[in-house]
């Protein structure tokens, strides 16, 4: 079906209309023509885009799923409509499954089953087998196979030889290697920011250390193999410092924090509510500080929503014993107008950034391009409940909460998906 969008505001700085006001029209799934007012034509859908943004879609780079094995969480098609239902055409999907995605043929699993869908799902390899940290799995023929990176998703890799053999080789077939920053001989099995908030809850905590001295030896070893590492899900202000010298010192570092890591803070834990129980934990204000200046300098080089889905019986219990995680796919544009960010700066790390780190290619706001975009309001509350969440699980600190900043369409592989 052929669409024409009225009155919204570009935001993509490939765009030679980016932040102008325009109508965008797109016929079988390419952009036919953009400008100041174009005329409907018969048999064409209209949406009115008054005050709202277009952007390239959305893409996230830390998306675990659970399909295969472990579906109850989420399957590949119940991925695709709550990343949709967020604003992301582009997912990333880690290889923690059962059977863990550490071969060509659980590539090919992920790459076909995600066929024909609206979002486009990636599979990331694991560097290990069975996400072990011992064994290196078979990173080129899971590149081959469509594998567009590789990580131990959730786990830290806490073997240095191990993570130094994994970089070399990676490097040999342009390979990118994604990290979990966590040096778990100091983390231990702490579950909260070591701060005086841990001590008033009574629990042990990770101590900023524990990130900072992963960070330290993954950049140290990108350097000596001049090889390109991703490092997932920063949280601390001593992690921004360090990636920041490391560019300026030429290493070939890129970095990434969750959108819930720019708004929430570790005195939500006071109540004990599990849903705010993540990893990296949350920090504190001059952590957040740090990471929001990491973003406008560009030190950090993206935004992922660390979508994490658990069961009820994961989630909907005693802290110490609940899983990590939250969902995140629906909610990651509210949490970023929340931080302050405008539509160029999200379009720039939630939809450009990620594609670029995987070297895939980047969607423009052309006339002649495909039509891969986003189109969301950033004045608009809407309430996010568990009629509208799309996801299997419903483990979110914000569902019966008004949000602002609200996805209102989505295009992607000549399908698109409007949201009222």
């Amino acid at each position: 079906m052929n669409l024409l969008i009225t009155g919204v505001s570009i935001a993509d700085p490939s765009s030679q209309f980016n932040q102008q006001i325009c109508d965008v029209r797109v016929e079988h799934g390419e952009i036919t023509a953009i400008a100041a007012a174009l005329t409907p034509q018969t048999g064409e859908e209209t949406f009115d885009g008054q005050g709202a943004y277009l952007s390239p879609g959305f893409f996230d780079l830390n998306c675990a799923i659970g399909d295969p094995g472990f579906e109850t969480k989420e399957d590949i098609d119940t991925a695709s409509a709550t990343a949709s239902a967020g604003g992301f055409t582009g997912l990333a999907v880690l290889p923690n499954t059962e059977p863990v995605t550490h071969s060509k043929s659980q590539v090919r699993y992920v790459v076909n089953k995600a066929k024909g869908l609206l979002v486009d799902i990636f599979p990331v390899g694991a560097i290990s087998l069975n996400l072990e940290g011992k064994e290196m799995a078979e990173l080129y023929d899971m590149q081959q196979a469509g594998a567009v990176a590789f990580s131990d998703g959730l786990k830290p890799i806490t073997d240095d030889g191990f993570m130094s053999r994994a970089l070399q080789y990676a490097k040999g077939f342009n390979g990118l290697l994604m990290v979990y920053p966590e040096n778990k001989s100091i983390a231990g099995k702490a579950q909260v920011n070591e701060s005086a908030t841990s001590v008033l809850l009574g629990m042990k905590g990770i101590p900023a250390l524990a990130e900072e001295m992963q960070i330290s030896r993954d950049i140290y070893l990108s350097c000596f193999h001049d090889a390109p590492l991703h490092i997932h899900n920063i949280s601390t202000a001593g992690s921004v410092a360090l990636i920041k010298k490391a560019k300026k010192d030429g290493a070939k570092i890129t970095c990434d924090v969750a959108a819930h890591h720019l708004v929430f803070t570790e005195e939500l834990l006071n109540d004990f509510d599990s849903n705010y129980k993540v990893k990296p934990p949350l920090r504190g204000d001059t952590d957040i500080e740090a990471l929001l200046n990491g973003l406008a300098d560009g030190t950090v080089d993206a935004i992922s929503a660390q979508h994490r889905p658990h069961e009820i019986e994961h989630k909907d219990v005693e802290f110490e014993i609940a899983a990590y995680g939250i969902i995140a796919l629906q909610t990651a544009l509210p949490l970023l107008v929340k931080a302050g960010l405008d539509a160029q700066q999200i379009a720039a790390k939630l939809a450009i950034a990620p594609r670029r780190i995987l070297n895939l290619p980047v969607p423009v706001i052309e006339a002649g391009a495909q039509a891969n975009f986003t189109l969301f309001n950033t004045n608009e509350q809407w309430q996010y409940t568990a009629a509208n969440n799309y996801s299997k699980s419903a483990n979110s600190p914000l569902l019966n909460q008004t949000l602002t900043g609200k996805v209102m369409l989505v295009y992607n592989n000549k399908q698109f998906q409007v949201y009222g």
